[in-house]
């Protein structure tokens, strides 16, 4: 019986059905200290006061750049193939995105 050899580069993944399902965010308030950063993934909906950290991930400040030089070369393929990500004018990235578009709420 022929035995496959593992490529020792490569890293076998395992994505369970329920991590597969993801969880949306739509704000990342990220913290650091001197050994790690700290990214909390938060959902804020329109008109509810009070948001939820939905996940967190802690990382090395290694990986922390890493995941930055991935993050930068992914956003510049997608743009390369479905044009630029637009930023609302005036954009802060120290405060929530509470302009939610759309009808305002009414009784």
């Amino acid at each position: 019986m022929e035995e496959k050899k593992q490529n020792p580069q490569q890293l076998n993944i395992e994505l369970s059905e329920e991590v597969a399902q993801g969880v949306y965010s739509n704000l990342a308030v990220i913290t650091h200290s001197s050994s790690e950063f700290v990214v909390d993934f938060v959902r804020i909906m329109p008109g509810i006061p009070k948001a939820n950290v939905k996940s967190r991930v802690i990382l090395t400040p290694e990986h922390a750049k890493r995941l930055m030089a991935a993050l930068q070369d992914n956003i510049k393929k997608f743009e390369q193939m479905h044009g630029t990500i637009k930023i609302n004018p005036g954009f802060d990235p120290m405060k929530p995105p509470m302009n939610f578009g759309g009808p305002t709420a009414q009784a």
